[in-house]
């Protein structure tokens, strides 16, 4: 029998409270209410739309268990059969099954799906702890379980690089007549970086275009990327900006961290609230080369749900626990994000894809999802390097540079 705090008359009581209505807070809420819709929910989100402005992409291998795939089911996303890949030595085409999620369908599903006493948008949280939630204004919500899901901080205790991007969204005056993604195009000018230009086409009309680097320093140039997504919709013959060719109908930029060492124990000592249970980025659920982060939201989300009764401590150490295993079986990536910043030059560092995407369709699948076999891990490796083997060996025994804190500038 799991005891129950008594709520003052001022709570408002619930039994598990979720802080952040992200990916990862959205998707445990509907696992909550799907699998176990008696238990009172509360979710928290201080904007006033649910997912933020994002856009979340995964190939349909990724969500391999039936239970995944039901999960996302409902809701709305847009789905290719095959994608593209661009180098400077060769383009290839693919046939995986690719999925794409705005964060506008996310809100909307979750709305239509969820109940209104669910769903608290608008609601900023000033402290949390084991029992409970305080929001702006001094209202106090008592819970059984208190999830953490309000996104990836930076850490002192990481090293690594970053992935630095800016996403548009057109819908051109005549069809583009693009008919599947480019997930990579890195057969442009490189900057400085391991830079390329993702393409999903959303309809007839519709483009979403990202120029995404790979970089040694935090900094967004909103100014210097905008003009350079410009540079390639009009190189495309999409349209030239200032013209009536096409209109901007939506926008993301950001700043993600790429992580390639540090420690994870003491970062999870840091960011841990006693009994409150951490999620999502936050908690550790990322993809360390490629900062997806949809697959594992997916697991999550579903762990918990599977033991939604247990008291909230224990749940945080059972996540908590999860949280470790993940990162010591992403070990893998990290090495390889220590060979892409350390050990090749940064307007080379696309030959390590460009050497990756010649490998089989499955080992690219498995590599995304995280499931990468040991014969993938050795066959990604063996083979004329794509970085000088002395780099590499001292790329992997340095420590690396500390993750600082993201920039913006204006150009």
């Amino acid at each position: 029998m799991v005891a129950r705090t008594k709520p003052s008359p001022a709570d408002t009581r619930t039994e598990i409270a979720i802080v952040g209505g992200g990916l990862a807070g959205g998707l445990i809420a509907l696992a909550l209410r799907r699998l176990r819709p008696e238990i009172p929910v509360m979710l928290i989100e201080q904007g006033e739309v649910l997912g933020g402005n994002h856009r979340w992409s995964w190939f349909a291998s990724d969500l391999a268990a039936p239970e995944s795939a039901a999960l996302m089911a409902g809701f709305r996303t847009a789905e290719w059969q095959g994608y593209e890949v661009r180098f400077p030595a060769y383009a290839r085409q693919l046939g995986s099954q690719y999925r794409s999620l705005a964060s506008s369908d996310f809100d909307a599903s979750l709305r239509r799906e969820l109940s209104q006493a669910t769903i608290h948008t608008g609601r900023g949280v000033t402290a949390l702890d084991a029992q409970g939630v305080t929001l702006d204004g001094g209202e106090r919500i008592s819970a059984r379980m208190v999830i953490d899901c309000r996104g990836a901080v930076t850490s002192e205790h990481f090293r690594g690089g970053w992935q630095v991007f800016m996403g548009r969204h057109i819908r051109t005056r005549q069809p583009h007549g693009v008919a599947r993604p480019t997930i990579m195009d890195a057969a442009v000018r490189q900057h400085g970086a391991f830079r390329f230009v993702y393409t999903l086409p959303l309809g007839a009309n519709d483009l979403f275009i990202e120029d995404t680097y790979y970089a040694d320093d935090p900094v967004l140039d909103r100014g210097a990327l905008s003009t350079r997504i410009d540079a390639y919709t009009q190189e495309q013959g999409w349209g030239a900006a200032g013209s009536d060719d096409f209109e901007i109908v939506g926008h993301e930029a950001g700043v993600l961290p790429v992580i390639t060492g540090g420690s994870f124990a003491d970062y999870q000592a840091d960011q841990r609230v006693d009994g409150v249970v951490m999620a999502g980025a936050r908690g550790g659920f990322v993809h360390p080369l490629t900062s997806y982060t949809l697959p594992f939201a997916v697991e999550t989300a579903l762990a918990i749900a599977a033991d939604a009764d247990l008291p909230g401590a224990q749940m945080a150490a059972l996540i908590e626990q999860r949280a470790r295993r993940h990162w010591s079986r992403t070990r893998y990536y990290r090495m390889l994000g220590s060979m892409l910043f350390g050990a090749a030059e940064p307007d080379l560092r696309y030959r390590i894809f460009e050497h990756f995407y010649r490998l089989d369709e499955d080992l690219v699948e498995r590599f995304y999802a995280a499931r990468s076999t040991l014969p993938d891990k050795a066959r990604i490796l063996i083979g004329k390097p794509p970085v000088p083997v002395s780099k590499a060996i001292q790329a992997l025994i340095t420590p690396g540079r500390p993750l600082a804190a993201p920039q913006e500038t204006r150009t």
